[in-house]
């Protein structure tokens, strides 16, 4: 076929077209990839970019940005000013003498407070619970005492056969006068089974509830589709609240694979009572108002009246793509650098940045005994090559690493330092929930609980096999390509 007419030769101008295109794209990159980013992240994007030039710009400029809507993020800055008017209003006796705490801990609670952590709060207190089931009852049972208000908001809320006894409490509650509002992730409820089921439910049984990070972009609602709320919390009138890593759904997730699988998650969920259910009810409001446009006064109503039923100090730390400069991450670093005997985490997802494993190899170098808790076997295939390829840097820096057995994923996020300072949470130990989601964590100060959690994390151990140096060093040269390529592409925020 004469590609030629009128004397043009086509496939050589455009061949040309497609050159100028292909290196003004790697061009161009160089100037905009690297820009407010960290170091790896903007070498895995311009690798991805210079290899593949328009998928890695179609790619970019889909997930490339973290930044917020400019209406979100307008809306943020006047919830976190409203939050930050509440709190500085709090009775003088509630706040925690920070200047008495020691000096690590101090400093890391400082650190929060400035980048947007709320002020550390005494006269707590906190049960764990890490039977899944269990974690359920007492959420049916005391939202069953709800007298004014119950706020309920996880990343994944399923109404099925095992969170029934929840649903069934908040419409009894809402029969007798209680409102009831509740928020959960619409990405993570499009990907769940259940969907439909659980928006009928919310719905009839008279619950106000809303979507968070809705992606419907016919609805003028995007963002980057994959930041996403992966926090996990309720409060119940102000005077008690749960929070950790437990999702609202049966703990195979009700998925076929991981029924295949014999899968089943394994969570921690804490109890509080005190001041600290403040903290928890501001996060609340936060993601209200930026979902619903809606300003809640329970916060300011219940201030007054607030317990203090036990000896626990408190500090509640929200993060997210909200807050600049990684908070959540920054008061763990800070917190592993004040470690002088010991330092335990338990992490289901654990693809640390430099600063984190700068901060683990510091401490095993300086005599603290540094332990792991992960699972064996994953739910995430990339997720769980990522994390593998830390190993042997670990193992080397003489980090000891314990593999929760199958047929369990242990979902758990918290770690201790030392014999009185603790984290639990929804934050893993990866960069996503480092910059890309907004996850809520609670620092702890008090020696009762942290023996509690020592005591969870003996339970781990004793269903765990410890990962050797010797195991590790006979993986195949399949699973060390794997694990390779997956820790680059963790790298692409």
């Amino acid at each position: 076929m004469d590609l030629t007419w009128l004397g043009v030769n086509w496939p050589f101008v455009w061949t040309v077209v497609f050159f100028i295109i292909d290196n003004a794209i790697r061009i161009v990159a160089l100037f905009v990839v690297p820009r407010n980013r960290r170091p790896t992240s903007g070498m895995a994007w311009l690798m991805a970019i210079f290899f593949l030039p328009v998928p890695g710009l179609l790619l970019f400029l889909i997930i490339g940005s973290k930044r917020l809507p400019k209406h979100r993020e307008e809306k943020q800055e006047a919830i976190h000013n409203f939050v930050a008017e509440i709190s500085d209003r709090e009775q003088s006796e509630l706040l925690a003498p920070v200047d008495e705490l020691p000096p690590g801990i101090e400093s890391a609670v400082r650190l929060g407070r400035s980048l947007g952590a709320q002020p550390m709060l005494r006269g707590n207190s906190a049960t764990i619970c890490i039977d899944y089931e269990e974690s359920f009852a007492q959420m049916a049972a005391a939202i069953r005492e709800a007298v004014d208000y119950v706020h309920i908001e996880f990343y994944i809320l399923v109404h099925d056969a095992t969170t029934d006894d929840v649903f069934a409490a908040m419409g009894e509650a809402v029969a007798r006068g209680v409102t009831v509002r509740v928020l959960l992730d619409h990405v993570s409820a499009v990907r769940n089974p259940g969907t439909a089921r659980t928006a009928k439910s919310l719905t009839e049984l008279g619950a106000d509830w809303a979507y968070m990070l809705p992606v419907r972009p016919w609805s003028g609602q995007y963002q980057r589709p994959d930041l996403r709320n992966h926090r996990k919390l309720v409060v119940i009138d102000g005077r008690v609240g749960f929070m950790g890593s437990q999702n609202l759904v049966d703990s195979s997730y009700n998925k076929a694979s991981n029924r295949k699988r014999g899968l089943h998650w394994k969570d921690l969920m804490v109890r509080v009572e005190g001041p600290i259910v403040l903290g928890l009810e501001a996060v609340f409001q936060s993601d209200w108002y930026l979902e619903t446009g809606e300003y809640l006064t329970q916060l300011a109503d219940v201030e007054s009246r607030v317990e203090q039923p036990g000896e626990l100090e408190c500090q509640i730390v929200p993060s997210g793509p909200g807050y600049e400069g990684e908070n959540n991450l920054q008061v763990f670093v800070s917190l592993l650098y004040s470690a002088r005997e010991r330092i335990s985490i338990t992490s289901p997802y654990f693809v640390p940045d430099g600063s984190i494993m700068n901060a683990l190899r510091a401490a095993t170098a300086r005599g603290v005994a540094v332990e792991l808790f992960v699972s064996e076997t994953g739910d995430q295939a990339v997720v769980y090559h990522a994390q593998r390829s830390y190993y042997e840097e670990l193992l080397r820096a003489g980090v000891r690493i314990w593999m929760f057995r199958p047929p369990y994923i242990l979902h758990s996020k918290h770690f201790t330092i030392d014999h009185a300072a603790a984290v639990v949470g929804s934050s893993n130990m990866d960069q996503r929930s480092f910059g890309l989601n907004m996850e809520i964590s609670m620092v702890v100060h008090g020696e009762e609980f942290v023996q509690d959690l020592d005591r969870v994390s003996d339970y781990y151990r004793e269903n765990s096999r410890e990962l050797t140096r010797e195991e590790w060093s006979k993986q195949p040269l399949r699973s060390q390509l794997l694990d390779g390529l997956a820790r680059l592409t963790s790298a692409l925020q």
